[in-house]
């Protein structure tokens, strides 16, 4: 198990003074899940949203949202992002509770001295909360699940994927 580096010797928390890494390209891919009714998939699909094109406005605010990581995760370093970019996928297999969904897929990159899987993982968080934000007037029963890092790459520990042990 790796030690954790986010704590002084005093047991403070502190962001981790990254000056010693040398820059690498880095890439992190996150996704998550919305469950929803059918009829509200149905709606989404046929732009009958009232507050407009659903995956547009979540594929803005997914890449806003990872821009301003920093802003909201504490210890999170400033990262010149080089690239955001969100897919949706929906998701038709009903859950037990006959739901079906829509996952979120981000993938974010830059070349830099730290990760940016708090930046992937934020993206995707932020893609499900502004489809929840758009529907919940048809659906309060939405319900995000399965928010998680897919993979990352670059640094010192190289390639990370999610089912793959390294």
């Amino acid at each position: 198990m790796n030690e954790l580096t986010h704590f002084s010797d005093s047991g403070r928390a502190r962001m981790v003074d990254v000056s010693a890494k040398s820059d690498t390209k880095r890439v992190a891919i996150a996704s998550g899940v919305l469950r929803m009714q059918m009829s509200t998939l149905e709606l989404i699909r046929a732009g009958k949203v009232a507050k407009g094109d659903v995956l547009t406005v979540a594929d803005v605010g997914a890449v806003m949202a990872a821009k301003r990581t920093p802003d909201i995760i504490p210890m999170c370093h400033s990262i010149a992002l080089t690239g955001v970019s969100v897919d949706f996928t929906e998701v038709l297999k009903p859950d037990h509770d006959g739901c079906v969904g829509i996952k979120a897929t981000t993938t974010v990159s830059c070349t830099g001295q730290t990760g940016v899987e708090m930046e992937a993982l934020t993206a995707a968080s932020v893609a499900l909360l502004t489809i929840y934000d758009m529907c919940k007037s048809v659906d309060r029963g939405m319900r995000m699940t399965s928010v998680q890092l897919e993979e990352k790459q670059g640094g010192k520990s190289g390639v990370w994927q999610r089912g793959i042990s390294t």
